[in-house]
């Protein structure tokens, strides 16, 4: 290869990859220390020893809440969630990610205070609006990396990230179930533990560098000078587009990658200057449009649409059940009289969901039985759900939930990869925030139905019984799904199959054609 056309093929890569940033002579290393400060981040923002008893410590002594209040609270997080979910999206990219990640922490610091020191059902509810405010902003949390570091970490940045908030989450869980099973440290001390460790978060959350750039609000690109080494194709591409920048991931065997055009920012730009907003509503609504047009795009594939209707339909359900199951738990096995292990049950289903999450990534799933395989799993799920329900027994239900969230962490880390394939890594904060507010939406429209309606006025068993008809629904969805795409393919093979013989006949009737013919051709 040619020395311009080397550089060429890195300009392209390196615009393609949607950060328009040169390297730096240290990048091999320039990732560690925000990657570090954000795993700490991750890591003492889930260190909370006091989350798997949150219930019975509502209703116990401390906050003396009876069971129909706690109903009413927990709602309020479905609801504050939902609310504030695309605001602080819009937010998180105009502001550059860090001051979300401060404002996740100060939110958190807020929850657990409340937690110790407010009284009363009010009190209660507007603490669960601030836990809302926490898990809407975590799309900071995992879109800040992909700012700071080279395209070629993204992958391994984001496996860090993730490890840090499950063994935090492992820690914290461990660590209340050992406080409550030997030690008997009340659950009052336990949140007193979990607001040291969210205040850790919070204060390095503080020492974060600032990014320079961002997806919609503030991308950076090259100098001009450096653009007029693009080929021609990239040129009339361009220009076809108007003023734009490509969004695609920059690999170029990745055929069924889905190509997004977003704007340019306005005005000269060089690759160190960001953009300056001085008409901000007019950027939003032009980042509207632009966000409306990469929706319409994206979900234009069918595999990514499939897949996404699962991860919208399964996490609605999901997050009903984990709100509500230690709801459950305390009905079955009340903890004012009994030895509770509600920590240990997360802290396992954790892991061994985080086990199944890995085997999985080396299992390949063919697009044909994908739907097939979304049904029988969705039906496991709903049998799950259906014994906590019906048998009433602790360690059934135990052990029932284990396999549920081992389950449903296996298919949501599949989904996950489906939907990856379809897209650039740009594109996936958006796509992942979009199905994720579907099912917020879901989720809200199934709180008010299930859990306060009148109308209904289903117990919490009542409710669970719901919720096992909701995933057997799910699965029979996608047993049509599948049905229908494996007919699809059959028939599409089957035509091919007859359009080949086809042509393999007329080939052979035309050469005997010309042989007859030159039979018949008198003898010179």
């Amino acid at each position: 290869m040619e020395p311009g056309e080397r550089e060429r093929v890195a300009a392209r890569e390196q615009r393609s990859a949607g950060c328009g940033a040169r390297k730096s002579p240290g990048s091999s290393y320039s990732h560690l220390y925000p990657t570090a400060l954000l795993c700490v981040c991750g890591f003492f923002s889930n260190v909370r020893p006091s989350e798997p008893f949150l219930t019975p410590y509502l209703l116990g002594p401390d906050k003396n809440l009876t069971e129909q209040q706690v109903n009413e609270i927990y709602p309020v997080w479905t609801y504050s969630y939902l609310v504030l979910l695309f605001p602080i999206f819009l937010a998180t990219d105009y502001l550059r990610y860090k001051p979300v990640i401060i404002l996740q922490g100060a939110a958190l610091i807020i929850t657990w205070f409340m937690l110790l020191y407010a009284q009363g059902l009010m009190a209660m509810k507007f603490l669960e609006f601030f836990y809302g405010m926490v898990t809407a902003s975590e799309v900071a949390y995992y879109s800040y990396i992909y700012s700071v570091v080279d395209f070629d970490m993204y992958q391994k940045v984001t496996g860090y990230c993730r490890c840090a908030t499950l063994i935090g989450y492992t820690v914290g869980s461990v660590t209340g179930q050992v406080l409550v099973s030997f030690t008997e440290v009340s659950l009052f001390c336990l949140n007193v533990i979990s607001l040291a460790c969210v205040a850790l978060a919070f204060i390095a959350s503080l020492f974060l560098p600032m990014p320079q750039r961002s997806m919609f609000f503030h991308r950076v690109r090259e100098d001009c000078t450096e653009r007029e080494t693009t080929d021609e194709s990239e040129k009339s591409s361009s220009e076809e587009h108007g003023s734009t920048t490509p969004l695609t991931c920059g690999h170029d065997d990745a055929e069924n990658m889905i190509p997004v055009y977003v704007p340019e920012p306005m005005g000269n730009i060089s690759h160190t200057h960001e953009i300056t907003n001085k008409k901000p509503f007019k950027d939003v609504c032009i980042v509207l449009a632009t966000l409306w047009k990469i929706f319409l795009q994206c979900y234009s594939s069918w595999p990514l649409l499939c897949w996404s209707v699962w991860w919208a339909l399964s996490t609605c359900g999901y997050f009903q059940i984990v709100n509500y199951i230690q709801i459950l738990w305390e009905k079955i096995l009340s903890s004012q009289n009994s030895q509770i292990y509600n920590g240990m049950v997360e802290a396992i289903s954790a892991l061994l969901g985080a086990v199944a999450a890995f085997v999985v990534g080396y299992v390949k799933v063919s697009s044909i039985w994908s739907e097939v395989a979304l049904f029988i799993f969705s039906l496991i799920i709903a049998v799950s759900v259906f014994l906590i329900d019906t048998v009433r027994n602790i360690w059934v239900c135990y052990v029932s939930y284990i396999a549920f969230r081992i389950i449903y962490m296996m298919l949501i880390t599949i989904a996950t990869y489906k939907i990856a394939a379809n897209l650039s890594v740009e594109l996936y904060a958006l796509v992942f925030g979009v199905n994720t507010f579907v099912a917020l939406a879901l989720q809200t429209l199934l709180t008010l139905i299930v859990v306060e309606s009148s109308l209904l006025d289903l117990d919490i068993f009542g409710q669970f019984l719901a919720y096992s008809v909701y995933f057997t629904a799910i699965a029979m969805l996608f047993l049509i799904f599948g049905m229908y795409n494996i007919i699809k393919k059959y028939r599409e093979e089957s035509q091919a199959t007859e359009n080949t013989f086809g042509l393999q006949e007329r080939s052979i009737t035309k050469d005997t054609l010309n042989i007859l013919g030159a039979a018949r051709a008198p003898q010179p």
